[in-house]
């Protein structure tokens, strides 16, 4: 459970309403953090228009590179909520989810490209803390995505570190969006992290 309780349907008046029924059916329920948020209306209203802005903004780089960048940010942040509405939103886009459990293996797995191993070391470095991004790294990214593909990636990087932290810190976990994907804490990536309380 949230350490801050969602705002229920019954609860969220007119509009919140609305934003209930369209979630139900673009995703099958309402999204958790989504219903948290409606405790503050202006940081609801901001986060949707900002969300909708990244989904249509997003286009230069191919979509498997962008979408496992944000995989693999979650992932190290301990959002379990992250990892499973993302792993759903990749099997919806087509995308092969299966290999999103060899992810810790990703520096010499054959399951992943050169781009995809580029975006998710990348997704590491922005994502430590403190940050180790080097002037060599992003030059290597502005080789293969070009400058407009390397300023996408460290943006949708940015903000899935956004999303995961505050999902993490209010406690907001998996919802069984896509179950076969949970964030698994004693690998690599998670090693270390406690999982929020329930």
């Amino acid at each position: 459970m949230a350490r801050i309780p969602a705002v229920t349907e019954e609860q969220a008046g007119p509009v919140g309403k609305l934003v209930y029924r369209f979630a139900k059916r673009r995703f099958g329920s309402m999204p958790e953090p989504f219903a948290v948020a409606l405790h503050h209306t202006g940081v609801f209203w901001t986060s949707m228009i900002a969300e909708l802005g990244w989904e249509r903004a997003a286009t230069r780089l191919p979509a498997s590179v962008r979408e496992l960048a944000v995989y693999r940010t979650a992932t190290v942040v301990g959002c379990s909520w992250c990892v499973d509405f993302g792993t759903m939103l990749q099997r919806l886009e087509g995308l092969d989810v299966e290999r999103l459990a060899h992810i810790d293996e990703y520096a010499t797995s054959p399951l992943y490209s050169d781009d995809e191993r580029r975006a998710i070391a990348y997704a590491d470095a922005m994502t430590a803390t403190p940050m180790t991004v080097t002037d060599a790294q992003v030059a290597d990214l502005e080789r293969a995505f070009g400058k407009a593909g390397v300023v996408e990636l460290t943006t949708m990087i940015a903000v899935e570190n956004h999303r995961a932290r505050a999902n993490h810190a209010l406690g907001i976990t998996d919802q069984g969006f896509d179950a076969a994907c949970r964030i698994r804490l004693d690998t690599p990536s998670g090693a270390g992290r406690t999982p929020p309380t329930e």
